[in-house]
């Protein structure tokens, strides 16, 4: 359950449930991982694939479920995470609905005061 798709990418430095189906979570970014070698050399940028894999680990890791997702909206990429500048993200989540049909998952991704990443997820159990 607990299996990282992004193996060494990031870290968990906490996840916590803030108040009613709402949680946060921080996390800090592997800046010597080899998809920043790629993504891009000299000027590393987070790729937003991997900002959405790491929303659905989370998630999954709340819900205590494996989940499949099967629509995103309202996805706004407002700022570029470079994680030799900002390696450590603060990810707010906000999760309703129930495993037996869809859980939503609202997310807004800040680093410092700056708002990096939101969306809404929708995903069933896998």
């Amino acid at each position: 359950m607990n299996t990282m798709l992004l193996k060494d990418f990031y870290t968990v430095d906490k996840l916590e449930n803030v108040s009613e189906g709402k949680y946060t979570a921080v996390i800090t970014l592997n800046n010597q991982h080899d998809i920043f070698k790629g993504h891009f050399p000299g000027n590393p940028v987070t790729p937003g694939v991997c900002m959405m894999q790491i929303i659905k680990e989370l998630s999954q890791q709340i819900v205590g479920s494996s989940l499949f997702m099967i629509s995103s909206s309202n996805v706004k990429f407002m700022a570029l995470i470079n994680p030799e500048v900002n390696p450590t993200l603060k990810l707010e989540l906000e999760i309703s609905g129930d495993l037996d049909s869809e859980i939503k998952v609202k997310n807004t991704t800040v680093f410092e005061e700056t708002v990096a990443l939101k969306l809404t997820n929708t995903y069933k159990k896998a």
